[in-house]
């Protein structure tokens, strides 16, 4: 007879809790985004996602370690006691078995991101000077 908890971890695939290598899922977007697009994109997952369920310092660690390296993500997953279901991070539980699902785009950049506009150029920057440090500092025009 088991408990509650060892029950939900039965019926999670064999390779789940086992150390293994993390990698950053490889995928192109239907729709070519650019970086600030992507951006938005994660920061409204982000926002709305723990209110769905499950626990806020899931969620928080899924974050960090979303976007950290992968070996800081590992460190940070293991502290939390998330246990990553898939290699690429996207399906991983708690330790009460709760799910926690992440989309590509908060694990990685699509392989089709597009720079976007570029920033309004700035006024140049011009240097003023006093008409006497001019006229001491160089020939005067002919």
């Amino acid at each position: 007879m088991g408990c509650f908890c060892s029950k939900l971890f039965d019926d999670l695939p064999e390779h789940v809790g086992k150390s293994k290598k993390f990698k950053r899922p490889v995928w192109k977007s239907e729709e070519p985004c650019t970086e600030s697009d992507l951006q938005a994109k994660r920061e409204e997952f982000w926002d709305t996602q723990p209110h769905y369920g499950g626990d806020r310092v899931i969620w928080d660690a899924l974050k960090a370690a979303c976007e950290s390296d992968l070996q800081t993500a590992k460190l940070i997953l293991d502290s939390a006691g998330v246990v990553v279901a898939s290699d690429d991070m996207s399906v991983c539980y708690d330790e009460r078995g709760g799910k926690y699902e992440l989309p590509k785009y908060v694990l990685n950049a699509p392989s089709n991101l597009t720079v976007g506009p570029k920033a309004p150029c700035a006024a140049p920057q011009v240097e003023l000077m006093s008409s006497s440090a001019a006229t001491s500092t160089g020939p005067a025009p002919t």
